[in-house]
């Protein structure tokens, strides 16, 4: 899959929710995580981060979203309940993306969605947990970026396509022409 994502959350208060996205985040290949304003002990993270994954991808802490830096690029997309959010079925990812989650019991903060290049929300009648958020969105990242062919037709058909793996070709060297 072309492009890099990243995973963050908004001023998360509960260490379980904050260990289990970045574990999330980590098992789908995440190349960093960030949080925003955050409130917990980072010791208390490794309860539900079983992966131990911000020993294996990079985490950056933020003390509020005026200190929040991305990389030259990368688009912010803010996942919320919103009238004007994008429903997720409905959005094309960025091959270069962030995605910033809001804490529990809240939304994201004013200024991080103000920062927000896109907003997109989950189809569903009442909001979920930020784990399964990131679970969904990561997962349908995958799904329309990963070069999966199309679905069967029938159901519990298969199909037999599988995306073939990149093949690099030879280097390519510019020859100075003389005049």
């Amino acid at each position: 899959m072309r492009g890099y994502f990243a995973v963050g959350i908004d001023g998360v208060s509960k260490p379980m929710n904050l260990g289990n996205l970045l574990r999330i985040a980590h098992a789908f290949d995440a190349s960093f995580f960030f949080t925003i304003n955050a409130q917990v002990k980072n010791a208390e993270v490794h309860l539900s981060d079983t992966s131990h994954a911000d020993g294996q991808i990079p985490v950056y802490r933020y003390a509020s979203a005026e200190e929040f830096r991305l990389p030259q690029g990368c688009r912010l997309v803010g996942v919320e309940i919103t009238d004007e959010a994008v429903e997720l079925p409905r959005f094309r990812h960025p091959l270069r993306a962030a995605y910033v989650f809001g804490a529990e019991r809240m939304s994201l903060s004013g200024p991080v969605l103000q920062a927000c290049e896109f907003v997109v929300k989950i189809p569903t009648k009442f909001s979920i947990n930020v784990g399964m958020a990131g679970a969904i969105v990561l997962y349908d990242r995958v799904l329309s970026l990963g070069g999966y062919p199309p679905r069967p037709v029938r159901p519990g058909g298969k199909t037999d396509e599988v995306p073939p793996p990149h093949r690099w070709g030879a280097p390519l060297a510019r020859i100075a022409q003389n005049k």
